[in-house]
């Protein structure tokens, strides 16, 4: 591609939907925010169920921010960003979703599709009416997958699942990134998708020797949110806030998991004159390009309004567009996922 067209973009990894003390969480903001900075993330949000309590800034040199998950009992929780005073939950998601817009605020429907072939006791929290339709979509949660093939029917597959956690956690649900393409294909803008960690640090104090479950540092490394911005990160936080928040709700972030990506992949489209990336638009013409550079090979699968258009396997691709839509791809290994985009408007 022509150096020319390039975006100087700069890259900050961070993480979405963590708890802290103030809900079910066991760690405070410092000590959350150094597992952040451990795990080489510039910004965390910090979700709590129904609570805004926390004081949000720099700590620790990681821009923390706050968000609330508004959790009625049983399903629709909502990742609601932007806000400016905590919510209470309602049984009308709707509702929820209108006080949220009055606020000046965005969210994503959280763990949209837990499964109900759970074999533990933890019961799935789904969105139960995909008629109703959120900002944005949380496409892969780490602790919901990982909770949909947690076995603690004995010892043996309890042990299975805490030593060879990675293994249970491989990909978004495909239902979930179905329906985030039907939501895609029906609007004009483009519906942005997030990663979550879903964090708590639980502490279970009744074995001989007190045991966390994944502590905050180990999921920080696992999927992560990457945003793009044309602008370095601010060291006021009042900027760097807004700069964070109007790319998630732009759509100009990356989901990888940092488990089986260790460097960000280069994904965009050109035409002859610019060159763009997640959540932006561009432009079709008879020089229209996807570029795709991985740091290792990989498969490749290249969708269109969330039709399949090429699948292939390399480390390196060039193709030509010859057709406008909304374009994503997903990079996945052995089954594993690596990376996945949010759409690229082609028009």
């Amino acid at each position: 591609m022509d150096n020319n067209k390039k975006q100087q973009l700069n890259t900050y990894l961070g993480a979405i939907h963590i708890h802290s003390n103030y809900s079910d969480g066991t760690g405070n903001i410092d000590s959350i925010s150094k597992a952040a900075k451990k795990a080489g993330l510039s910004w965390i949000i910090i979700t709590d169920h129904n609570n805004f309590d926390i004081e949000e800034g720099f700590y620790n040199d990681v821009c923390v921010i706050k968000g609330e998950e508004i959790s009625p009992d049983n399903a629709n929780h909502y990742i609601a960003l932007g806000i400016k005073s905590y919510i209470p939950p309602a049984s009308n998601i709707t509702k929820t979703i209108e006080e949220v817009h009055k606020q000046n605020g965005f969210g994503f429907a959280a763990h949209p599709d837990e499964s109900d072939l759970r074999k533990n006791s933890f019961p799935p929290i789904k969105w139960l009416d995909k008629n109703i339709i959120p900002d944005g979509v949380e496409i892969w949660n780490w602790f919901s997958a990982w909770g949909d093939k947690f076995n603690d029917r004995n010892i043996f597959n309890i042990i299975y699942s805490y030593l060879f956690k990675h293994k249970l956690v491989r990909e978004p649900a495909r239902k979930t990134l179905e329906w985030w393409d039907l939501l895609n294909k029906n609007s004009n803008e483009i519906v942005p998708a997030i990663s979550g960690v879903d964090a708590h640090a639980l502490k279970i104090q009744k074995y001989l020797i007190p045991v966390t479950v994944f502590p905050y540092k180990t999921l920080f490394k696992t999927v992560t949110n990457v945003l793009f911005l044309t602008t370095p990160l601010s060291n006021n936080f009042a900027t760097a806030k807004e700069q964070i928040l109007r790319a998630l709700k732009d759509g100009r972030n990356m989901i990888i998991n940092k488990k089986n990506c260790k460097n960000i992949p280069v994904i965009n489209i050109e035409n002859r004159d610019e060159a763009v990336t997640c959540g932006e638009t561009i432009k079709i013409d008879n020089q229209t390009y996807i570029n795709i550079e991985l740091p290792r090979t990989a498969s490749i699968k290249i969708l269109c309004d969330g039709l399949e258009l090429y699948n292939l396997i390399a480390k390196t691709y060039k193709q030509l567009l010859n057709q406008t839509g909304k374009y994503r791809v997903e990079i996945n290994v052995n089954g594993k996922g690596l990376a996945y985009t949010n759409p690229i408007l082609v028009y």
